[in-house]
C-alpha cells in the first residue's frame, strides 16, 4: 500500500489542481471570483496532502487536526452566505475524484489481483473516513459562523452603518473593529435589489452573492460591506486601497444580468467617511432613476451620462412631466415614432450636432439622421437655437425615465 500511496503523493499537486477545477465546474455557487477560487484551491491542496500523509504513515483519523485552509474556507462560505450544502457537495465531489485517482497507482503495483483489490479497498476506506470526519468538522464551523454572522454581526453592522449615514458620532476605529470595513479608504456605494414579485426565502443570499460578483468585476481590494434593508434590498460598499478607475458599467450589467431578477445602482468613488455617505447617496439617486424607468436595466451608475441631473428631476415626476411637455411639445408623446425621433435628436446634440457621428453611433444612413432631426425639431416647441440646454436635458430625461415623464401615446 505504501508504494501506491507514495506514487499518489508525487502526483498530489496536479491532483489538487484538477480537483479544484472540477469542484468549481460542478458547483457553480463556489465559482464567485478569482480570490475565492484561490482559497478553494488552498483548501483542496491541504486536504489532499493530509490524505496522502495518512496513507503513507498510517495515521489514525482521531489524531488529526483540521487544516487552517479548510477551516478558513468554511468560514468564508458562511460569511458570503453560500449554502452549506455547497460545502458538503464539494467534499463529496472531491472524495469521489480522489478515489478515482487511486486506481492507476494501485493498478501499477507488482502484486496479485487479490492484493491489489485489498489495497484499493483499504485506501478507499481511509479516504472515506477522512472525508466523513473533515466534512462534519467544517460543517460545524460553518454553522457556528453563520449564526454569529447573521445574528450579532448583522445587527451591529446595520446599526453602525445607519449611524454613519445619519452623521452620528462613530469612530472609524470602532466601525472597522465591528464590521471589518475601513472608513478611511476609497469606496463605491452600491444598492442591489430584486424585482421578483414573489421573492424566494433566500433572496437576500442571492443578492449578497450578486454584490460579491460586482465587487470582483470592479476589482475592489477587500471584502465588500453588505447590510440588508429588507427582504429584497441590500446596501453595499466596495473598498479600494486607492482611487479606482471608473467602473466598467457594461461589465457590471453582464454580471448582474445573469441573475435576471437583480438590479444594481452604483455611486461614484469617493474617500473617507464623507465619501462613504456621498457615494451611497449617489447610488440612491441612480436607483430612483432606475425605478422610475421601470427597472428594465440590470445596472445603472450615477456616473452614466445624464443620470445625475435626471435623478434630481425624478424627485418630482409630476412637475418634470409638465416641464418635458412644455419643452418638447408633440415630441413628448409616448409612441414608437416619436421615440425614434427623440433618440436621434438626443444623440445629435451629444455629438455636437454632427450628422456623420450620429449616423455612425446609431448605425443609420446620414440622410436618415438629417430627416429625423428635422422632423423632431418640427414637433418640438423648443429649437436648438433658442434653448439648446433645456432641449438636451429634456431629451435625456425622456431617454432615462421613458413613460414616467411622457404623454399618453396617440395615433401619430
Amino acid at each position: 500500500m505504501s508504494e501506491a500511496a507514495l506514487r499518489l503523493d508525487r502526483r498530489q499537486p496536479q491532483i489538487a489542481r484538477d480537483m479544484s477545477d472540477l469542484i468549481a465546474r460542478e458547483i457553480k455557487s463556489l465559482d464567485v471570483d478569482q480570490a475565492f477560487l484561490e482559497l478553494l484551491r488552498a483548501s483542496v491542496d491541504a486536504n489532499t496532502k493530509t490524505i496522502t500523509h495518512i496513507l503513507i504513515n498510517d495515521i489514525p483519523i482521531e489524531r488529526l487536526q483540521p487544516t487552517t485552509a479548510a477551516v478558513e474556507y468554511a468560514l468564508r462560505l458562511a460569511q458570503r452566505d453560500i449554502p452549506a450544502n455547497s460545502l458538503v457537495r464539494a467534499y463529496n465531489v472531491g472524495k469521489d475524484d480522489f478515489i478515482e485517482q487511486i486506481f492507476p497507482d494501485v493498478q501499477g503495483l507488482n502484486c496479485s489481483a487479490e492484493e491489489k483489490f485489498a489495497v484499493l479497498q483499504h485506501m478507499s476506506s481511509v479516504v472515506g473516513r477522512y472525508i466523513d470526519w473533515i466534512s462534519q468538522y467544517v460543517f460545524g464551523v460553518y454553522e457556528k459562523e453563520r449564526d454569529r454572522w447573521v445574528g450579532t454581526q448583522g445587527n451591529v453592522r446595520a446599526t453602525l452603518v445607519h449611524d454613519v449615514l445619519g452623521r452620528r458620532n462613530v469612530s472609524a476605529r470602532e466601525f472597522e473593529q465591528e464590521t471589518g470595513y475601513r472608513l478611511d479608504g476609497h469606496h463605491i456605494g452600491l444598492i442591489i435589489w430584486s424585482v421578483e414579485s414573489d421573492p424566494a426565502p433566500d433572496e437576500l443570499r442571492m443578492l449578497s452573492q450578486g454584490v460579491w460578483k460586482v465587487a470582483a468585476a470592479a476589482g475592489c481590494t477587500g471584502s465588500p460591506l453588505i447590510t440588508a434593508v429588507d427582504r429584497t434590498t441590500a446596501w453595499a460598499w466596495l473598498p479600494f486601497a486607492a482611487k479606482p478607475p471608473p467602473v466598467d458599467i457594461e461589465e457590471v450589467r453582464r454580471t448582474v444580468g445573469q441573475a435576471r431578477t437583480a438590479r444594481v445602482s452604483l455611486g461614484l468613488s469617493d474617500v473617507g467617511t464623507g465619501g462613504f455617505r456621498r457615494t451611497h447617496e449617489q447610488a440612491q439617486a441612480a436607483r430612483r432613476v432606475a425605478v422610475a424607468r421601470g427597472g428594465t436595466t440590470a445596472a445603472i451608475s450615477f456616473g452614466d451620462e445624464g443620470v445625475a441631473i435626471t435623478s434630481l428631476l425624478a424627485n418630482d415626476l409630476e412637475s418634470t412631466r409638465a416641464w418635458v411637455v412644455e419643452v418638447l411639445g408633440g415630441l413628448a408623446v409616448d409612441n414608437d415614432n416619436t421615440r425614434a425621433l427623440r433618440e436621434t435628436l438626443r444623440v445629435f446634440l451629444l455629438t455636437g450636432e454632427s450628422y456623420t457621428d450620429t449616423a455612425a453611433l446609431m448605425n443609420l444612413h446620414r440622410n436618415t439622421v438629417r430627416y429625423r432631426v428635422a422632423k423632431a425639431l418640427e414637433q418640438s416647441t423648443t429649437t436648438i437655437g433658442t434653448n439648446r440646454v433645456d432641449l438636451a436635458v429634456a431629451l435625456n430625461v425622456c431617454h432615462f425615465l421613458g413613460p414616467a415623464v411622457l404623454s399618453v401615446a396617440d395615433s401619430r
